[in-house]
């Protein structure tokens, strides 16, 4: 792009001069002209773009040097003085008062004023460059949270900002010119001539991890060697550790898919093995022995089942009530059993948020959740000390917690005084069966279930923690829509008469349909088995006579709930009941009920019964 024609300003007293002076330079300049200092001087407020100035020495009223001199208080022009006579003392004074650049003689010969004008121009756009620069440059480093320097070879630093300064525990002008030596990765960078960029590990005053991504810029002179090297700085950290809790709930999410898989294939052996044992201790058993062995392998089992459970909680697959809760209330209530469960040694404290709102979530499993989060504290307190339980509202956006939809939460913390965890440990904590405990002390599972509960109701779970200054576990929940919901009584049951029945069972696991079609028997109906849909649908077509279908849920071909429907489409009346080892109820409406894996035998009794009518 073409730089506009220089601007010129001209002062004499002479009319005869400027009109000289003009004809000699409008052809390359814009020339302006003014008959006195004190007329240039009332022109220059509203002619910014003048870039030299050409003023006779010896006017009335004021001369060139002092004119020259005030003019420079209202721009930066370059300043050239005319002089008709040889004065020494008066260009000495131009120079001194006026600083101007140069000066010729009246008459003046025409190439070398016009080249001395030139040289004029190129000096004041050269300066004018050069302060754009620098005010960029100010500009930027001023504004910027990044700490931004400048070091010689020798390390010296020749500018840097406020935010480098901070760092070095300083300001600017007093750590100009200090010396620190140039790291491995600086003489690279200087000796390359190549700018690099990398994430480096720091301590910070208070022995915090930082993590700095840092720039190194390698700046040239006009004889293309390094003379410098600019560095850039710039805390990640907050980044960083919104990547490592994405990264970690993407693996969360991994194990989670995992381990609900396992918990479905457990169940179907629990099934299996429950039913069989329940079974077997129905039937007449010569020595009370073996009856003792039955029972101890039935609690055993029950075992399995509960461990599952929480597996199940851990993967988000396990169904939980989820409805506005009182939160505050809940902790309230379970004051008694955590004293109960804690001990002596540990004293318990409260701080409930006054306002605070319902919570989405399942209470009962909450109530879980926060009871093996106290007991965890306990366990890092072998010597006593103080678990306190708080609750507050909180508000969180996407940037704060990527994650999590944006909107209110309800926090509800348990913190200890214990020993705290090293942060390799606090990485692996929500893992499940990761567990520092000694053998048969832990299952490694308590986290993962709360961690699981979190995520199934909305929210997510927190972890802070240092070695020697205890543990804090945060669990976030989605605020409610609605009130929280007044605690009711549970209904009572009723037992119910009932007819035997003929039932079709589908499952394409043969010990857990074996075990199915076992108990229904000992129930007093008649049942049959089949391995998959296209089986059951061959069955009902030829057996009107079908009064029930029990029907798993995951099976391959057609799942338990496509067949559902397809059977609820030709026989309406029909009813169904569906088991699942995952209990997470499908991805549809809850239209058919649903009985969790391992189930015991008055358990399908109970569902039998709320299924068909009296009869």
């Amino acid at each position: 792009m073409t730089e506009a024609r220089p601007t010129l300003l001209l002062v004499d007293d002479e009319a005869e001069i400027l009109v000289a002076l003009s004809d000699l330079l409008e052809t390359e300049f814009h020339v302006l002209t003014a008959g006195s200092g004190a007329e240039a001087l009332q022109m220059l407020p509203g002619e910014p773009l003048v870039e030299v100035i050409v003023s006779d020495q010896r006017m009335p009223g004021m001369t060139g040097d002092v004119f020259l001199s005030q003019a420079r208080e209202i721009c930066a022009a370059e300043a050239l003085l005319l002089t008709g006579y040889a004065d020494l003392e008066a260009v000495i004074g131009a120079v001194n008062r006026g600083r101007i650049a140069g000066y010729a003689p009246k008459p003046w010969e025409p190439m070398a004023l016009l080249t001395m004008i030139r040289s004029a121009v190129q000096r004041f756009r050269l300066a004018r460059a050069l302060d754009t620069e620098r005010s960029l440059l100010r500009g930027v480093m001023e504004t910027t949270n990044d700490a931004m320097s400048f070091r010689d070879w020798q390390g010296r630093f020749i500018r840097m900002n406020k935010a480098k300064a901070a760092l070095l525990g300083g300001t600017p002008e007093t750590l100009t010119q200090l010396t620190v030596p140039l790291s491995a990765e600086d003489l690279a960078a200087l000796r390359n001539g190549h700018e690099t960029e990398q994430v480096e590990q720091r301590q910070d005053a208070a022995g915090a991890t930082r993590w700095v991504r840092v720039a190194r810029i390698p700046v040239r002179g006009a004889d293309g060697h390094v003379t410098c090297l600019a560095t850039i700085e710039r805390d990640i950290t907050e980044q960083r550790l919104l990547e490592e809790r994405l990264h970690q709930a993407e693996k969360m999410q991994a194990l989670g898919t995992m381990a609900g898989g396992v918990a479905h294939d457990f169940n179907n052996l629990l099934t299996a093995i429950l039913g069989s044992l329940e079974l077997l201790a129905a039937s007449d058993l010569p020595h009370p022995r073996q009856a003792r062995m039955i029972s101890n392998a039935v609690a055993a089992a029950e075992r399995g089942s509960a461990l599952t459970k929480r597996l199940l909680s851990f993967s988000r697959k396990r169904q939980l009530q989820l409805r506005p809760s009182d939160i505050n209330r809940l902790v309230s209530e379970m004051e008694d059993l955590l004293l109960r469960s804690l001990g002596d040694k540990v004293v318990l404290r409260q701080e409930l948020a006054a306002g605070l709102h319902p919570a989405l979530v399942d209470p009962e499993q909450l109530g879980l959740a926060l009871l093996n989060l106290c007991i965890n504290s306990r366990d890092a307190m072998p010597e006593g000390g103080q678990i306190t339980v708080s609750t507050r509202n909180l508000r969180l956006s996407r940037a704060e917690m990527p994650d999590l939809a944006e909107g209110d939460y309800i926090g509800i913390a348990v913190t200890d005084t214990g020993s705290g965890m090293p942060p390799e440990v606090m990485a692996q904590a929500f893992e499940p069966f990761f567990t520092t405990k000694a053998v048969g002390r832990g299952t490694g599972l308590g986290l993962s279930m709360v961690y699981g509960l979190t995520r199934q109701s909305g929210g997510t779970t927190l972890i802070t923690s240092r070695e020697g200054h205890g543990t804090t576990v945060e669990m976030l929940l989605p605020r409610a829509q609605s009130a929280a919901e007044k605690p009711s009584a549970p209904p009572h049951g009723q037992e119910r008469p009932m007819r035997p029945l003929q039932v079709l069972v589908v499952d394409d696991d043969p010990e857990v349909r074996a075990v199915t079609v076992g108990i229904l028997d000992a129930l007093g109906h008649r049942s049959l088995g089949v391995t998959d849909a296209d089986g059951a649908l061959a069955q009902l077509a030829a057996r009107p006579d079908i009064d029930l279908l029990i029907t798993d849920q995951m099976m391959p071909g057609m799942d338990g709930r496509k067949l559902a429907d397809q059977v609820r489409a030709q026989r309406p009346a029909l009813p169904i009941l569906l088991l699942s080892g995952y209990a997470d109820g499908g991805n549809g409406p809850a239209t058919y009920p649903l009985l969790r894996k391992p189930f015991r035998q008055a358990e399908l009794a109970e569902q039998l019964a709320l299924l068909l009518p009296v009869r």
